[in-house]
């Protein structure tokens, strides 16, 4: 099996699936559960299928990571993208990816974050990012004009994910993601106030756990090509073993395993 994102589905707790066609697996009946993940060596790059002897980003080989275009500079930072000035690695791609409806958002993780995201991976993206809710701030056209939106929020909300903290639910429940939403449009730039959403809608996100724990330790194929452990929680895109140990599946994309439960 060669490892990509966990596939998922917005229901009470998330159904996470790990693998495609005859390997897939719906880990959610695994839960309390011991499985097995072992690494054979081979790295697989997720563009272009080449082996490769390390992984850059998230799956690329060193060429791919340089060149292709799920992997440019704009993915992390959307007002780097130059896709509406009808520049970019690859016209097509970013036509069908970036100059496409995109949503700017107030998600809790382990603080109130912005982020932005396609419309069309809502909500898929607030799940990946194990977010516990999750409330739409604006709707733009294009990826460029959600960077622009993203960046002026970024005087009141990071935009980072402390990965611990999440794994280990520390969220604040008090937390009133409407009255975040509305204090952060008097941070909106005049040119882009027309793209605010009035709903107020609030994602609410409950994850396959069994039990959070006080202390998280990571594993990573890299150091430890074999991993197994009972299988006690699924969050973002993590797997708990054993409670206190996490794998980041994303994270080992197109790492090439065998799953035994």
């Amino acid at each position: 099996m060669i490892l990509s994102k966990l596939k998922t589905s917005l229901d009470s707790p998330v159904s996470y699936v790990l693998g495609k066609d005859t390997d897939a697996f719906l880990l959610n009946d695994l839960l309390g559960k011991k499985i097995k993940l072992s690494w054979t060596g081979i790295i697989e790059c997720v563009k272009c299928q080449k082996h490769t002897k390390k992984s850059f980003g998230e799956g690329f080989c060193f060429t791919c990571f340089q060149s292709a275009p799920e992997a440019s500079p704009c993915i992390l930072r959307p007002e780097l993208c130059r896709a509406h000035l009808g520049e970019g690695r690859d016209l097509v791609y970013e036509t069908t990816h970036h100059l496409q409806p995109h949503i700017v958002y107030l998600a809790l993780t382990d603080v109130v974050k912005v982020g932005v995201t396609r419309k069309t991976q809502v909500p898929t993206r607030w799940i990946d990012q194990g977010a516990a809710a999750a409330i739409i701030l604006a709707e733009t056209q294009n990826r460029y004009q959600a960077g622009m939106l993203e960046v002026a929020m970024k005087e009141l909300y990071t935009d980072k994910t402390n990965w611990r903290k999440m794994l280990l639910n520390t969220t604040g429940e008090e937390v009133d993601l409407s009255e975040e939403k509305w204090q952060a449009h008097d941070q909106m730039p005049s040119d882009l106030a027309n793209f605010w959403v009035e709903n107020d809608d609030i994602t609410h996100i409950n994850y396959p756990v069994l039990i959070y724990p006080e202390l998280v330790n990571s594993l990573t194929f890299d150091s430890q090509p074999n991993i197994e452990g009972v299988l006690t929680g699924i969050r973002g895109q993590y797997l708990y073993l054993d409670e206190k140990n996490v794998l980041n599946i994303r994270r080992h994309s197109g790492y090439e395993i065998a799953f035994n439960a």
